[in-house]
Order: C-alpha cells, then structure tokens, then sequence
C-alpha cells in the first residue's frame, strides 16, 4: 500500500496567505523601505507592498500567465524587483530569477530552459534581454535603472507599470504548499547551471527558519545588500523579514561608503554579510553607536567582530537546502571561526570517502538530509537526471562541501568540491569556463583552478595547451570568448599558455597540483 504523504509545517499555506496575513497584522508597519544611489528614495507599508503585489499578480494573470508558467526576472537589486519576485508567486506563476551579471550566452540559457512566458528587466539590460529572448510572449521594463535615470533603448518593451490589474480579478486557486514557487539557477559540476525548483513550502519553510535562526522581531530593520536573485537575499533576508513582521531597507548593491550612513538613519539591526563586504568596511569610518545586534556571515565570532562592536553568527546553506543547514546561536557563544552546528531542521553527516563517520578532528564529505519540497528543494528543473545523481541511494543529498568537526561539536568548513570556485561571494564552476574555452580556435585542452584573492576569495586561471605553440592571438580569442559568453565574474583573471597539464590516475588532470603551483605565488590582487 503507498504511504499517504506526511504533513507539512505549511498545509493550507502558501506565499499569499503569508502576505495577506501579514498586511492584516502588520498594517501601517514599514515593510519596504528603497534607498537608491542617487535621488529620492521611497517607503512601503505592509499593507502598501501588498497591494502592489496584488496588482501585479492580477496583472500578469489577466495577459495569460497561468499558475505554473513561468516568467524570466532579470533585475538587480530595486523594488519592482521583489515585486515581480513576490507577484509571480502570488499569482501562482514561477519566477524565474536570474543573475544579473549573466553574459548573453547564460541568459538565452536560462530564457530558453526555463521556457519562460515573460520577461521583465530594466534599460541597461534590455538589448541583452531582447537578444536572449527572441520567441517569448512579451517584456516589460522599469522606468529606471535601479534609481539612476534610464538611459539605454527600450523599444519594444512595455512599461513594468502596464502589469497592474484589479486584484478582485485574481482567479481562485487553493493554498497549495507544493506549488511551483521559484527557480533560481545555480553552478554546479555540469557544463550548464541547474535550474533549483522550489515549492511554496519551501519558501515557507526558509522564511521560518531563518527568522528563528536570526532571532528576528517585529522591532528589527534588516539591511538588504546583497543580490536578490540570490538565496541569502531572497530567504536569509525578505522572507526571514516578511515572517518575522520586520522591515527591509533595500539598496542596490553594498557600498562602503553608504553602509553606516544608510544603517545609522534607519536604525538597522540585522544584515547579511560575505567576507569581501566586512574586509571593505574595515576602510571606512566606524561611528560611535549604532544598533545592530547581528550580522549574519560564513564563520561565527568573526575576527572582526571586536572592531565593528558586533556579534557575527555563522552559518552555511546552498540554493538546495533553502536555508541554513549549520547555523550559529543568537543566545549563547559560538566557537571562532565554525560555521554553526546542525541545523534543527536537518540531519546532518559527515562522512569519508568509505561513508563512514569522521571522527572529532577529521574532516570528511558533509551531507543532509531533508523532506523534498520542504526543507530541500524539490528537485532540478527538468533535469531528472542530475535531481537522481544529488542524492545518494540513502536519501542524502551530496553538498560537494568538506567540513572539518571540531572536538566542541562546532563543524568548521575545509573546502568545497574542487571544481567549484566562490569569487566573490559567487559559486563559479570551472566547467563552465572550461566549456567556452574548450570550444576557442586553437584550444587543445584546457583547465582552470581557483587563485588565492585578497579580496573576492578567489578568483579563475586558465591553464591552456595551445595547438600552435606560435599562436600569438590565441589568448585574446580566449578572452573575447569569455567576455561574450561569461558573467564578469567567471571570466579568467590569467590564461597561461602551457606545454602540459599534470595527470593523475586515468590521465585526468591533477587539478590539485595547478593549485598547489598557484599557492606557492604570491595571492593575486588583479
């Protein structure tokens, strides 16, 4: 007999019901507040925000977008781009949030996988959305880019404001947590990014947990920094914010200089944070008071804590787990450096290549399980292949990270599946590098490892085995086909020209040893 599927934390729920429940309890309360680089900024109430999100959602549903289609996000950081985010859902259709710094290569990718409907974007991006997107139904754009007046051609696109419908006209549908919710696309081993699909669940579940994670209240003001198509805007930030009651203070992207100005006027109390974000504050002026009782980041008790008067709480998640699957503690000391314990939400091992448990001191292979669509993501978008190949036959799903457990039962992380670069903030594959260098004029063969960063963590160096050794524009072809297929980010900071490659076993190239040559180099500061 099938087994009937268990209950959730969220049956009867969905992202409407956390909206609506939250501009009914939260009211005159600012949900919203937009600080752009230049000129005036604006406020949002819950109540306000809401009904922007209704209008949307009505909006897209009267010109044909059915619940379940999908709609192509290509926005940096502004308020049309939550509203989209969120009116998508809302309406029961899929958005599909793309990063912003995508070269067209990625994007007609993504457009074309995720069999996207609509596309909204803003001026700067418009030619590229327009190139990347030649058979869909329509595209919107917004008045401006990101607060700086528009400047580039958007012909052929409607106004974002045209989306705007009457929501008394929204279709009903039930409160399904294990609707399609959203999509992000995430690097990974292959040579193309997998689409991440959750259900409303799972943006249930990371806008719970990570408001309890954060210790969120209704009183806190929550920086948003970091990219909105990303995870830890997105979940550690909006949604942990829109369960808790909180306020958002948006900006377009982190600024150094703005950072304590922007965080002293709103009284903010919580963001997010990476590495390369609190090295630059180092730089900047430090006020004598502020009010911030969290910063959120990859290591608890960070180094600079004592100089910035704050308490970092560390934590670790991926795209597919929603949210923090280690996370440090609000209430009581965390050891320097780790990156939480286990999540209560997760099962969490660490296990060596046998799959045996590591011991305290030992460092092994991390995975976790969870439930599909809850506390995991539900699976890669059409790709049943690469969903089987994520998890083990035990049901644990494969991180690719290694993590280190430390004799205080903190875990602290050693490194990530070798083939995966943080640039920045940013997971890169070397694959996907590897994939537009391979096909260059004149590429033999070709590898790309991580470099030591003083500031971005690390950044990609191509290792190239030319055909003619005597080819003097082989690398500026190379370059040119990064910069036409690759997100600024992903494109190599070196490309080495090079008579070998080292082997391993099965004349695979021993990556490891390319690294060790890069260690042994002074850390790249370009």
């Amino acid at each position: 007999m099938t087994m009937p599927r268990p209950l959730t934390p969220f049956d009867g729920m969905d992202i409407r019901s956390l909206l609506d429940r939250q501009a009914h309890v939260r009211g005159d309360h600012p949900f919203l507040i937009w600080e752009p680089l230049n000129g005036a900024g604006a406020q949002w109430s819950y109540t306000e925000f809401v009904d922007q999100v209704r209008r949307f959602a009505a909006g897209i549903a009267a010109r044909g977008v059915a619940p379940g289609e999908r709609v192509l996000i290509h926005l940096d950081n502004c308020p049309e781009m939550l509203i989209a985010w969120l009116g998508c859902a809302y309406s029961g259709a899929v958005p599909v949030t793309t990063n912003a710094r995508s070269a067209a290569d990625e994007l007609a990718y993504f457009a074309a996988h995720s069999r996207a409907v609509g596309a909204i974007t803003q001026p700067r991006f418009a030619a590229l959305v327009a190139a990347a997107t030649p058979g869909i139904g329509w595209r919107t754009v917004t008045p401006d880019d990101n607060g700086e007046p528009a400047t580039s051609d958007t012909s052929g696109f409607e106004p974002f404001a045209a989306i705007d419908g009457n929501p008394a006209t929204l279709p009903a549908r039930p409160h399904d947590p294990w609707a399609h919710f959203g999509i992000q696309y995430t690097s990974g081993t292959t040579s193309r990014p997998k689409a991440v699909l959750w259900t409303h669940a799972n943006a249930l579940w990371g806008a719970r947990m990570s408001a309890s994670h954060e210790d969120l209240r209704p009183e806190d003001v929550h920086l948003v920094h970091l990219p909105l198509f990303h995870t830890n805007a997105q979940v550690y930030s909006v949604l942990a914010a829109l369960w808790a009651g909180a306020s958002v203070v948006l900006v377009p992207r982190f600024s150094a200089s703005r950072f304590w100005p922007i965080s002293l006027r709103h009284r903010v109390t919580w963001t997010s944070m990476v590495p390369f974000c609190a090295k630059a504050l180092l730089d900047q002026p430090l006020p004598d008071k502020h009010h911030y009782r969290f910063w959120g980041n990859a290591i608890c008790d960070a180094p600079w804590d004592a100089h910035f008067g704050v308490t970092t709480i560390g934590w670790w998640g991926m795209t597919e787990t929603i949210t923090h699957g280690t996370v440090g503690t609000t209430h009581h000391a965390n050891a320097p450096m780790a990156m939480g314990r286990p999540s209560p939400g997760y099962e969490i091992h660490v296990l060596d290549d046998q799959g045996n448990p590591v011991g305290p001191g030992e460092t092994g292979n991390l995975l976790v399980r969870g439930r599909r669509g809850v506390s995991l993501f539900l699976e890669y978008a059409d790709n049943p292949e690469a969903s089987a190949a994520a998890f083990r036959d035990d049901g644990l799903f494969i991180t690719g990270d290694r993590v280190t457990r430390g004799a205080d039962g903190f875990l602290y992380f050693a490194d990530r599946d070798k083939d995966m670069l943080k640039v920045g903030g940013e997971n890169v594959a070397a694959s996907e590098i590897e994939r537009v260098i391979q096909l260059v004029p004149g590429v033999t063969e070709v590898a790309v490892v991580g470099q030591s960063h003083p500031m971005l963590d690390e950044v990609p160096v191509a290792f190239v085995i030319p055909a003619d050794a005597d080819d003097a524009q082989l690398v500026g072809r190379i370059q040119a086909a990064c910069t036409q297929q690759l997100a600024g980010f992903k494109q190599p900071r070196a490309i080495r020209l090079v008579d070998s490659l080292p082997r391993s076993t099965l004349e695979k190239v021993a990556k490891a040893a390319l690294r060790a040559q890069l260690a042994q180099e002074p850390a790249s500061a370009t």
